[in-house]
């Protein structure tokens, strides 16, 4: 099993920029990957950015492109989501997961295998 923690999310000003981060324990070798998923009230679920543990391939969904930035610390079993000119439409909780085959564009349930408890994140107007 692995574990995953998230922290960081608060309330900020929109124009602001805030780091989300999630941290892995337990079986965390052989994951490929690790993703960042928002739910906003009353919305689906959105995968927002995605890193490969190794390598670095990156993806991003279009509304957060040039504004957010997926990275991580291997030593530490660490991503990091560094949002930037957020705005009140990035409201949402945010949720760490992982998985231990390829990104694909399809269900998110079938491309993770493991999800964190989410963290808050709110941008004021």
């Amino acid at each position: 099993q692995v574990q995953l923690v998230e922290s960081g999310g608060e309330l900020v000003q929109a124009g602001g920029s805030l780091r989300v981060s999630c941290v892995a324990s337990g079986r965390t070798w052989g994951l490929y990957g690790v993703g960042w998923i928002r739910q906003a009230p009353g919305k689906e679920r959105e995968s927002v950015a995605d890193i490969n543990w190794s390598g670095g391939g990156t993806y991003y969904a279009d509304s957060v492109k040039g504004r957010f930035i997926i990275s991580r610390d291997n030593a530490k079993n660490t991503v990091h989501l560094q949002m930037n000119s957020l705005k009140p439409e990035d409201t949402a909780v945010y949720y760490c997961a992982a998985r231990r085959g390829i990104r694909a564009e399809t269900s998110l349930d079938s491309v993770y295998d493991y999800w964190g408890q989410g963290t808050q994140v709110t941008v004021s107007s």
